[in-house]
C-alpha cells in the first residue's frame, strides 16, 4: 500500500520541548512526521514525495490555543467551529481548547461529543474541550468529572464564571484529584467586580467608568491557592493580568504546589490606556491593567512563572460591541494575533524563540496532557512554518473569524505563518486559498502549495 510523503527541505527546525534549533529537513508519512534532522535528506528526498521548500523559515510544531471560545453550538452567528478552523489555520494553530460556555453548555457527554464530531467532519484544525466544573455554571452541583474525563474532556472550568463558592471549588478540586484531572479558573472576586467595566484607576476616573480594583483577581488566587494545598489538587489560573497575581503564582510554585497559569497577548502587548476614549474593542475581562502590571506579566514569562499564551479569543458580533462602553460585552478575538503578537516578545529581546514558541507549544500540551506540541518521531505531523521576520500590518478586514473585535487593528507586527498543518493536511497556505470550500467544489484535499513548492524528486534540505 502506497503512503503519503511530504518532505520538508531546507527548514529551521525548531522544537521547544526538545531545545531543538538548527537547520535541517522533516519528512511526513501518512499524518505523522516519520523523520527529521540535519543530515535526513543528505541523499536526497524520497522519489514519491511532495517536496516544500522551506526557505530558510521556522518549521515548528503546530501551535496550541488553551483558552478559545467557539461559540458553537448555541451563537454561530458569531463564530462556529469551521470559521474557528480556518482562524487558526491562518494563525499557525493546529490545536484548538474550546471553553464550555457554549449553548448549551459543555456539562454533559452529549455536548462533548457534539463538538468533537464537528470537529471531524471540518477537518481543520484539531478541537479539545474543557468540560464545566459545576451544571450550567451555577456554582452549586459539580459535572461528572469522570464521564466527562473519560469522553474526551481536557480539564473543568466554568469558563468566564468564576467558581466563586470556597466549598465548591475544595469539592472540585478534590473530585477532580482522584481522576487526576486539571481545575481552571478565571481568577475574579465577583463583589469586587460587580459591574466593573476597566481597571480601576485615574483612567477610569476621567471616563466615568466603575472600575475592576486588581486585588479582586489577587484575592481569588490566594484563596484558591489555600485550597489547592489543602486538597493536593492541580489548579490552573487563566488569563492572569497583575503584578500580585504572577507574584502569587510564582511563590505557590515555589512551594512545590501543583498550579500553573497562562495570560493573553493583550496583557503584555497593552495596557489601560488603549481604551482611549471608550473604545469597546478594547474591553475585556479581566480589564487592560496599568503599565506596571503589563511590565510585571512580561517577567511572569521571562521568569517561567507564566506557562503558557493563550488567545482568549472571544468573537462577538458587531451588535454586542457597537454599543455604550457601559453596554459592550467583554472580549476580543485573537486566533489570528496570536503567533505575531507573542513574537514580540521574541523580537523585542524579552524571550529567545525557543521560550516564545514553547508558550505555545510543549508547555500547554505538557499541562493539558496532549501529545501536540512537539516534534518526535510517531508523533502527529501538526505543524507550522514561520517567517518570523517578515513586517506586515494586523488588518480585521483579513481575518478569517467571523468576528472582527480586535483592539489590534492596525498594529504593526513582525513574524507570520506562511503553512499549517494538521496530520499532514495543509490547512492554510500564505498566497492560496486552501479553505474547506475548495475541497467540497474539487473533491480534493486541501491545497499543498505553502513554502515554496519544488515538485517531487531529489531536493536537499
Amino acid at each position: 500500500m502506497s503512503k503519503y510523503r511530504t518532505a520538508y527541505v531546507n527548514a529551521r527546525l525548531v522544537d521547544p520541548a526538545s531545545g531543538l534549533d538548527a537547520p535541517g529537513g522533516l519528512l511526513a508519512e501518512d499524518g505523522k512526521i516519520a523523520d527529521f534532522g540535519a543530515k535526513l535528506f543528505a541523499d536526497g528526498t524520497p522519489g514519491d514525495a511532495e517536496v516544500v521548500d522551506c526557505g530558510g523559515h521556522v518549521l515548528a510544531p503546530g501551535l496550541i490555543d488553551m483558552r478559545v471560545q467557539l461559540r458553537d453550538p448555541g451563537q454561530e452567528h458569531m463564530e462556529d467551529i469551521e470559521s474557528a478552523g480556518h482562524a487558526a489555520g491562518a494563525g499557525g494553530v493546529t490545536t484548538i481548547v474550546c471553553l464550555p460556555n457554549t449553548d448549551p453548555v459543555i456539562d454533559n457527554v452529549a455536548v462533548l461529543e457534539f463538538v468533537a464530531r464537528r470537529a471531524r467532519e471540518v477537518k481543520l484544525a484539531k478541537i479539545h474541550c474543557y468540560a464545566a466544573i459545576t451544571r450550567g455554571f451555577a456554582g452549586r452541583e459539580l459535572t461528572e468529572m469522570g464521564l466527562l474525563g473519560e469522553a474526551g474532556a481536557v480539564a473543568f472550568t466554568d469558563g468566564e464564571v468564576t467558581v466563586a463558592d470556597a466549598k465548591t471549588l475544595q469539592r472540585a478540586l478534590s473530585y477532580a484529584s482522584t481522576f487526576g484531572h486539571l481545575i481552571a479558573q478565571h481568577p475574579e472576586e465577583p463583589s469586587l467586580a460587580a459591574d466593573g467595566q476597566m481597571n480601576s484607576g485615574e483612567i477610569a476616573s476621567r471616563l466615568g467608568l466603575a472600575g475592576i480594583p486588581p486585588v479582586a483577581e489577587v484575592i481569588m488566587i490566594e484563596r484558591d491557592l489555600r485550597l489547592v494545598e489543602k486538597t493536593g489538587g492541580r489548579y490552573h489560573a487563566a488569563h492572569i493580568s497583575t503584578a500580585a497575581s504572577v507574584d502569587a503564582i510564582r511563590q505557590a510554585k515555589r512551594r512545590g504546589l501543583d498550579v500553573t497559569c497562562d495570560t493573553a497577548p493583550h496583557y503584555f502587548a497593552l495596557n489601560e490606556i488603549a481604551v482611549g476614549d471608550y473604545r469597546t474593542f478594547a474591553k475585556v475581562r479581566p480589564p487592560l491593567r496599568d503599565e506596571a502590571d503589563r511590565e510585571s506579566v512580561v517577567e511572569g514569562l521571562k521568569d517561567g512563572t507564566i506557562d503558557a499564551i493563550a488567545s482568549d479569543h472571544s468573537p462577538y458580533d458587531q451588535d454586542s460591541k457597537r454599543l455604550p462602553f457601559a453596554q459592550a460585552a467583554f472580549g476580543i478575538i485573537g486566533l489570528e494575533t496570536l503567533l505575531p503578537l507573542t513574537l514580540e516578545l521574541y523580537h523585542n529581546k524579552h524571550l529567545s524563540l525557543l521560550q516564545a514558541l514553547g508558550l505555545l507549544t510543549a508547555r500547554p500540551a505538557a499541562r493539558l496532557g496532549l501529545t501536540a506540541g512537539r516534534l518526535a518521531k510517531g508523533a502527529p505531523a501538526d505543524l507550522v512554518l514561520i517567517d518570523t521576520e517578515r513586517p506586515w500590518k494586523i488588518d480585521e478586514i483579513e481575518f478569517r473569524s467571523k468576528s472582527k473585535n480586535s483592539p489590534f487593528d492596525g498594529r504593526p507586527v513582525q513574524g507570520h505563518a506562511l503553512r499549517t498543518v494538521v496530520d499532514g493536511r495543509t490547512i492554510f497556505g500564505a498566497g492560496r486559498a486552501t479553505e474547506k470550500a475548495t475541497e467540497k467544489a474539487t473533491g480534493k484535499e486541501p491545497g499543498k502549495e505553502t513554502g515554496k513548492r519544488t515538485g517531487k524528486g531529489k531536493g536537499k534540505s
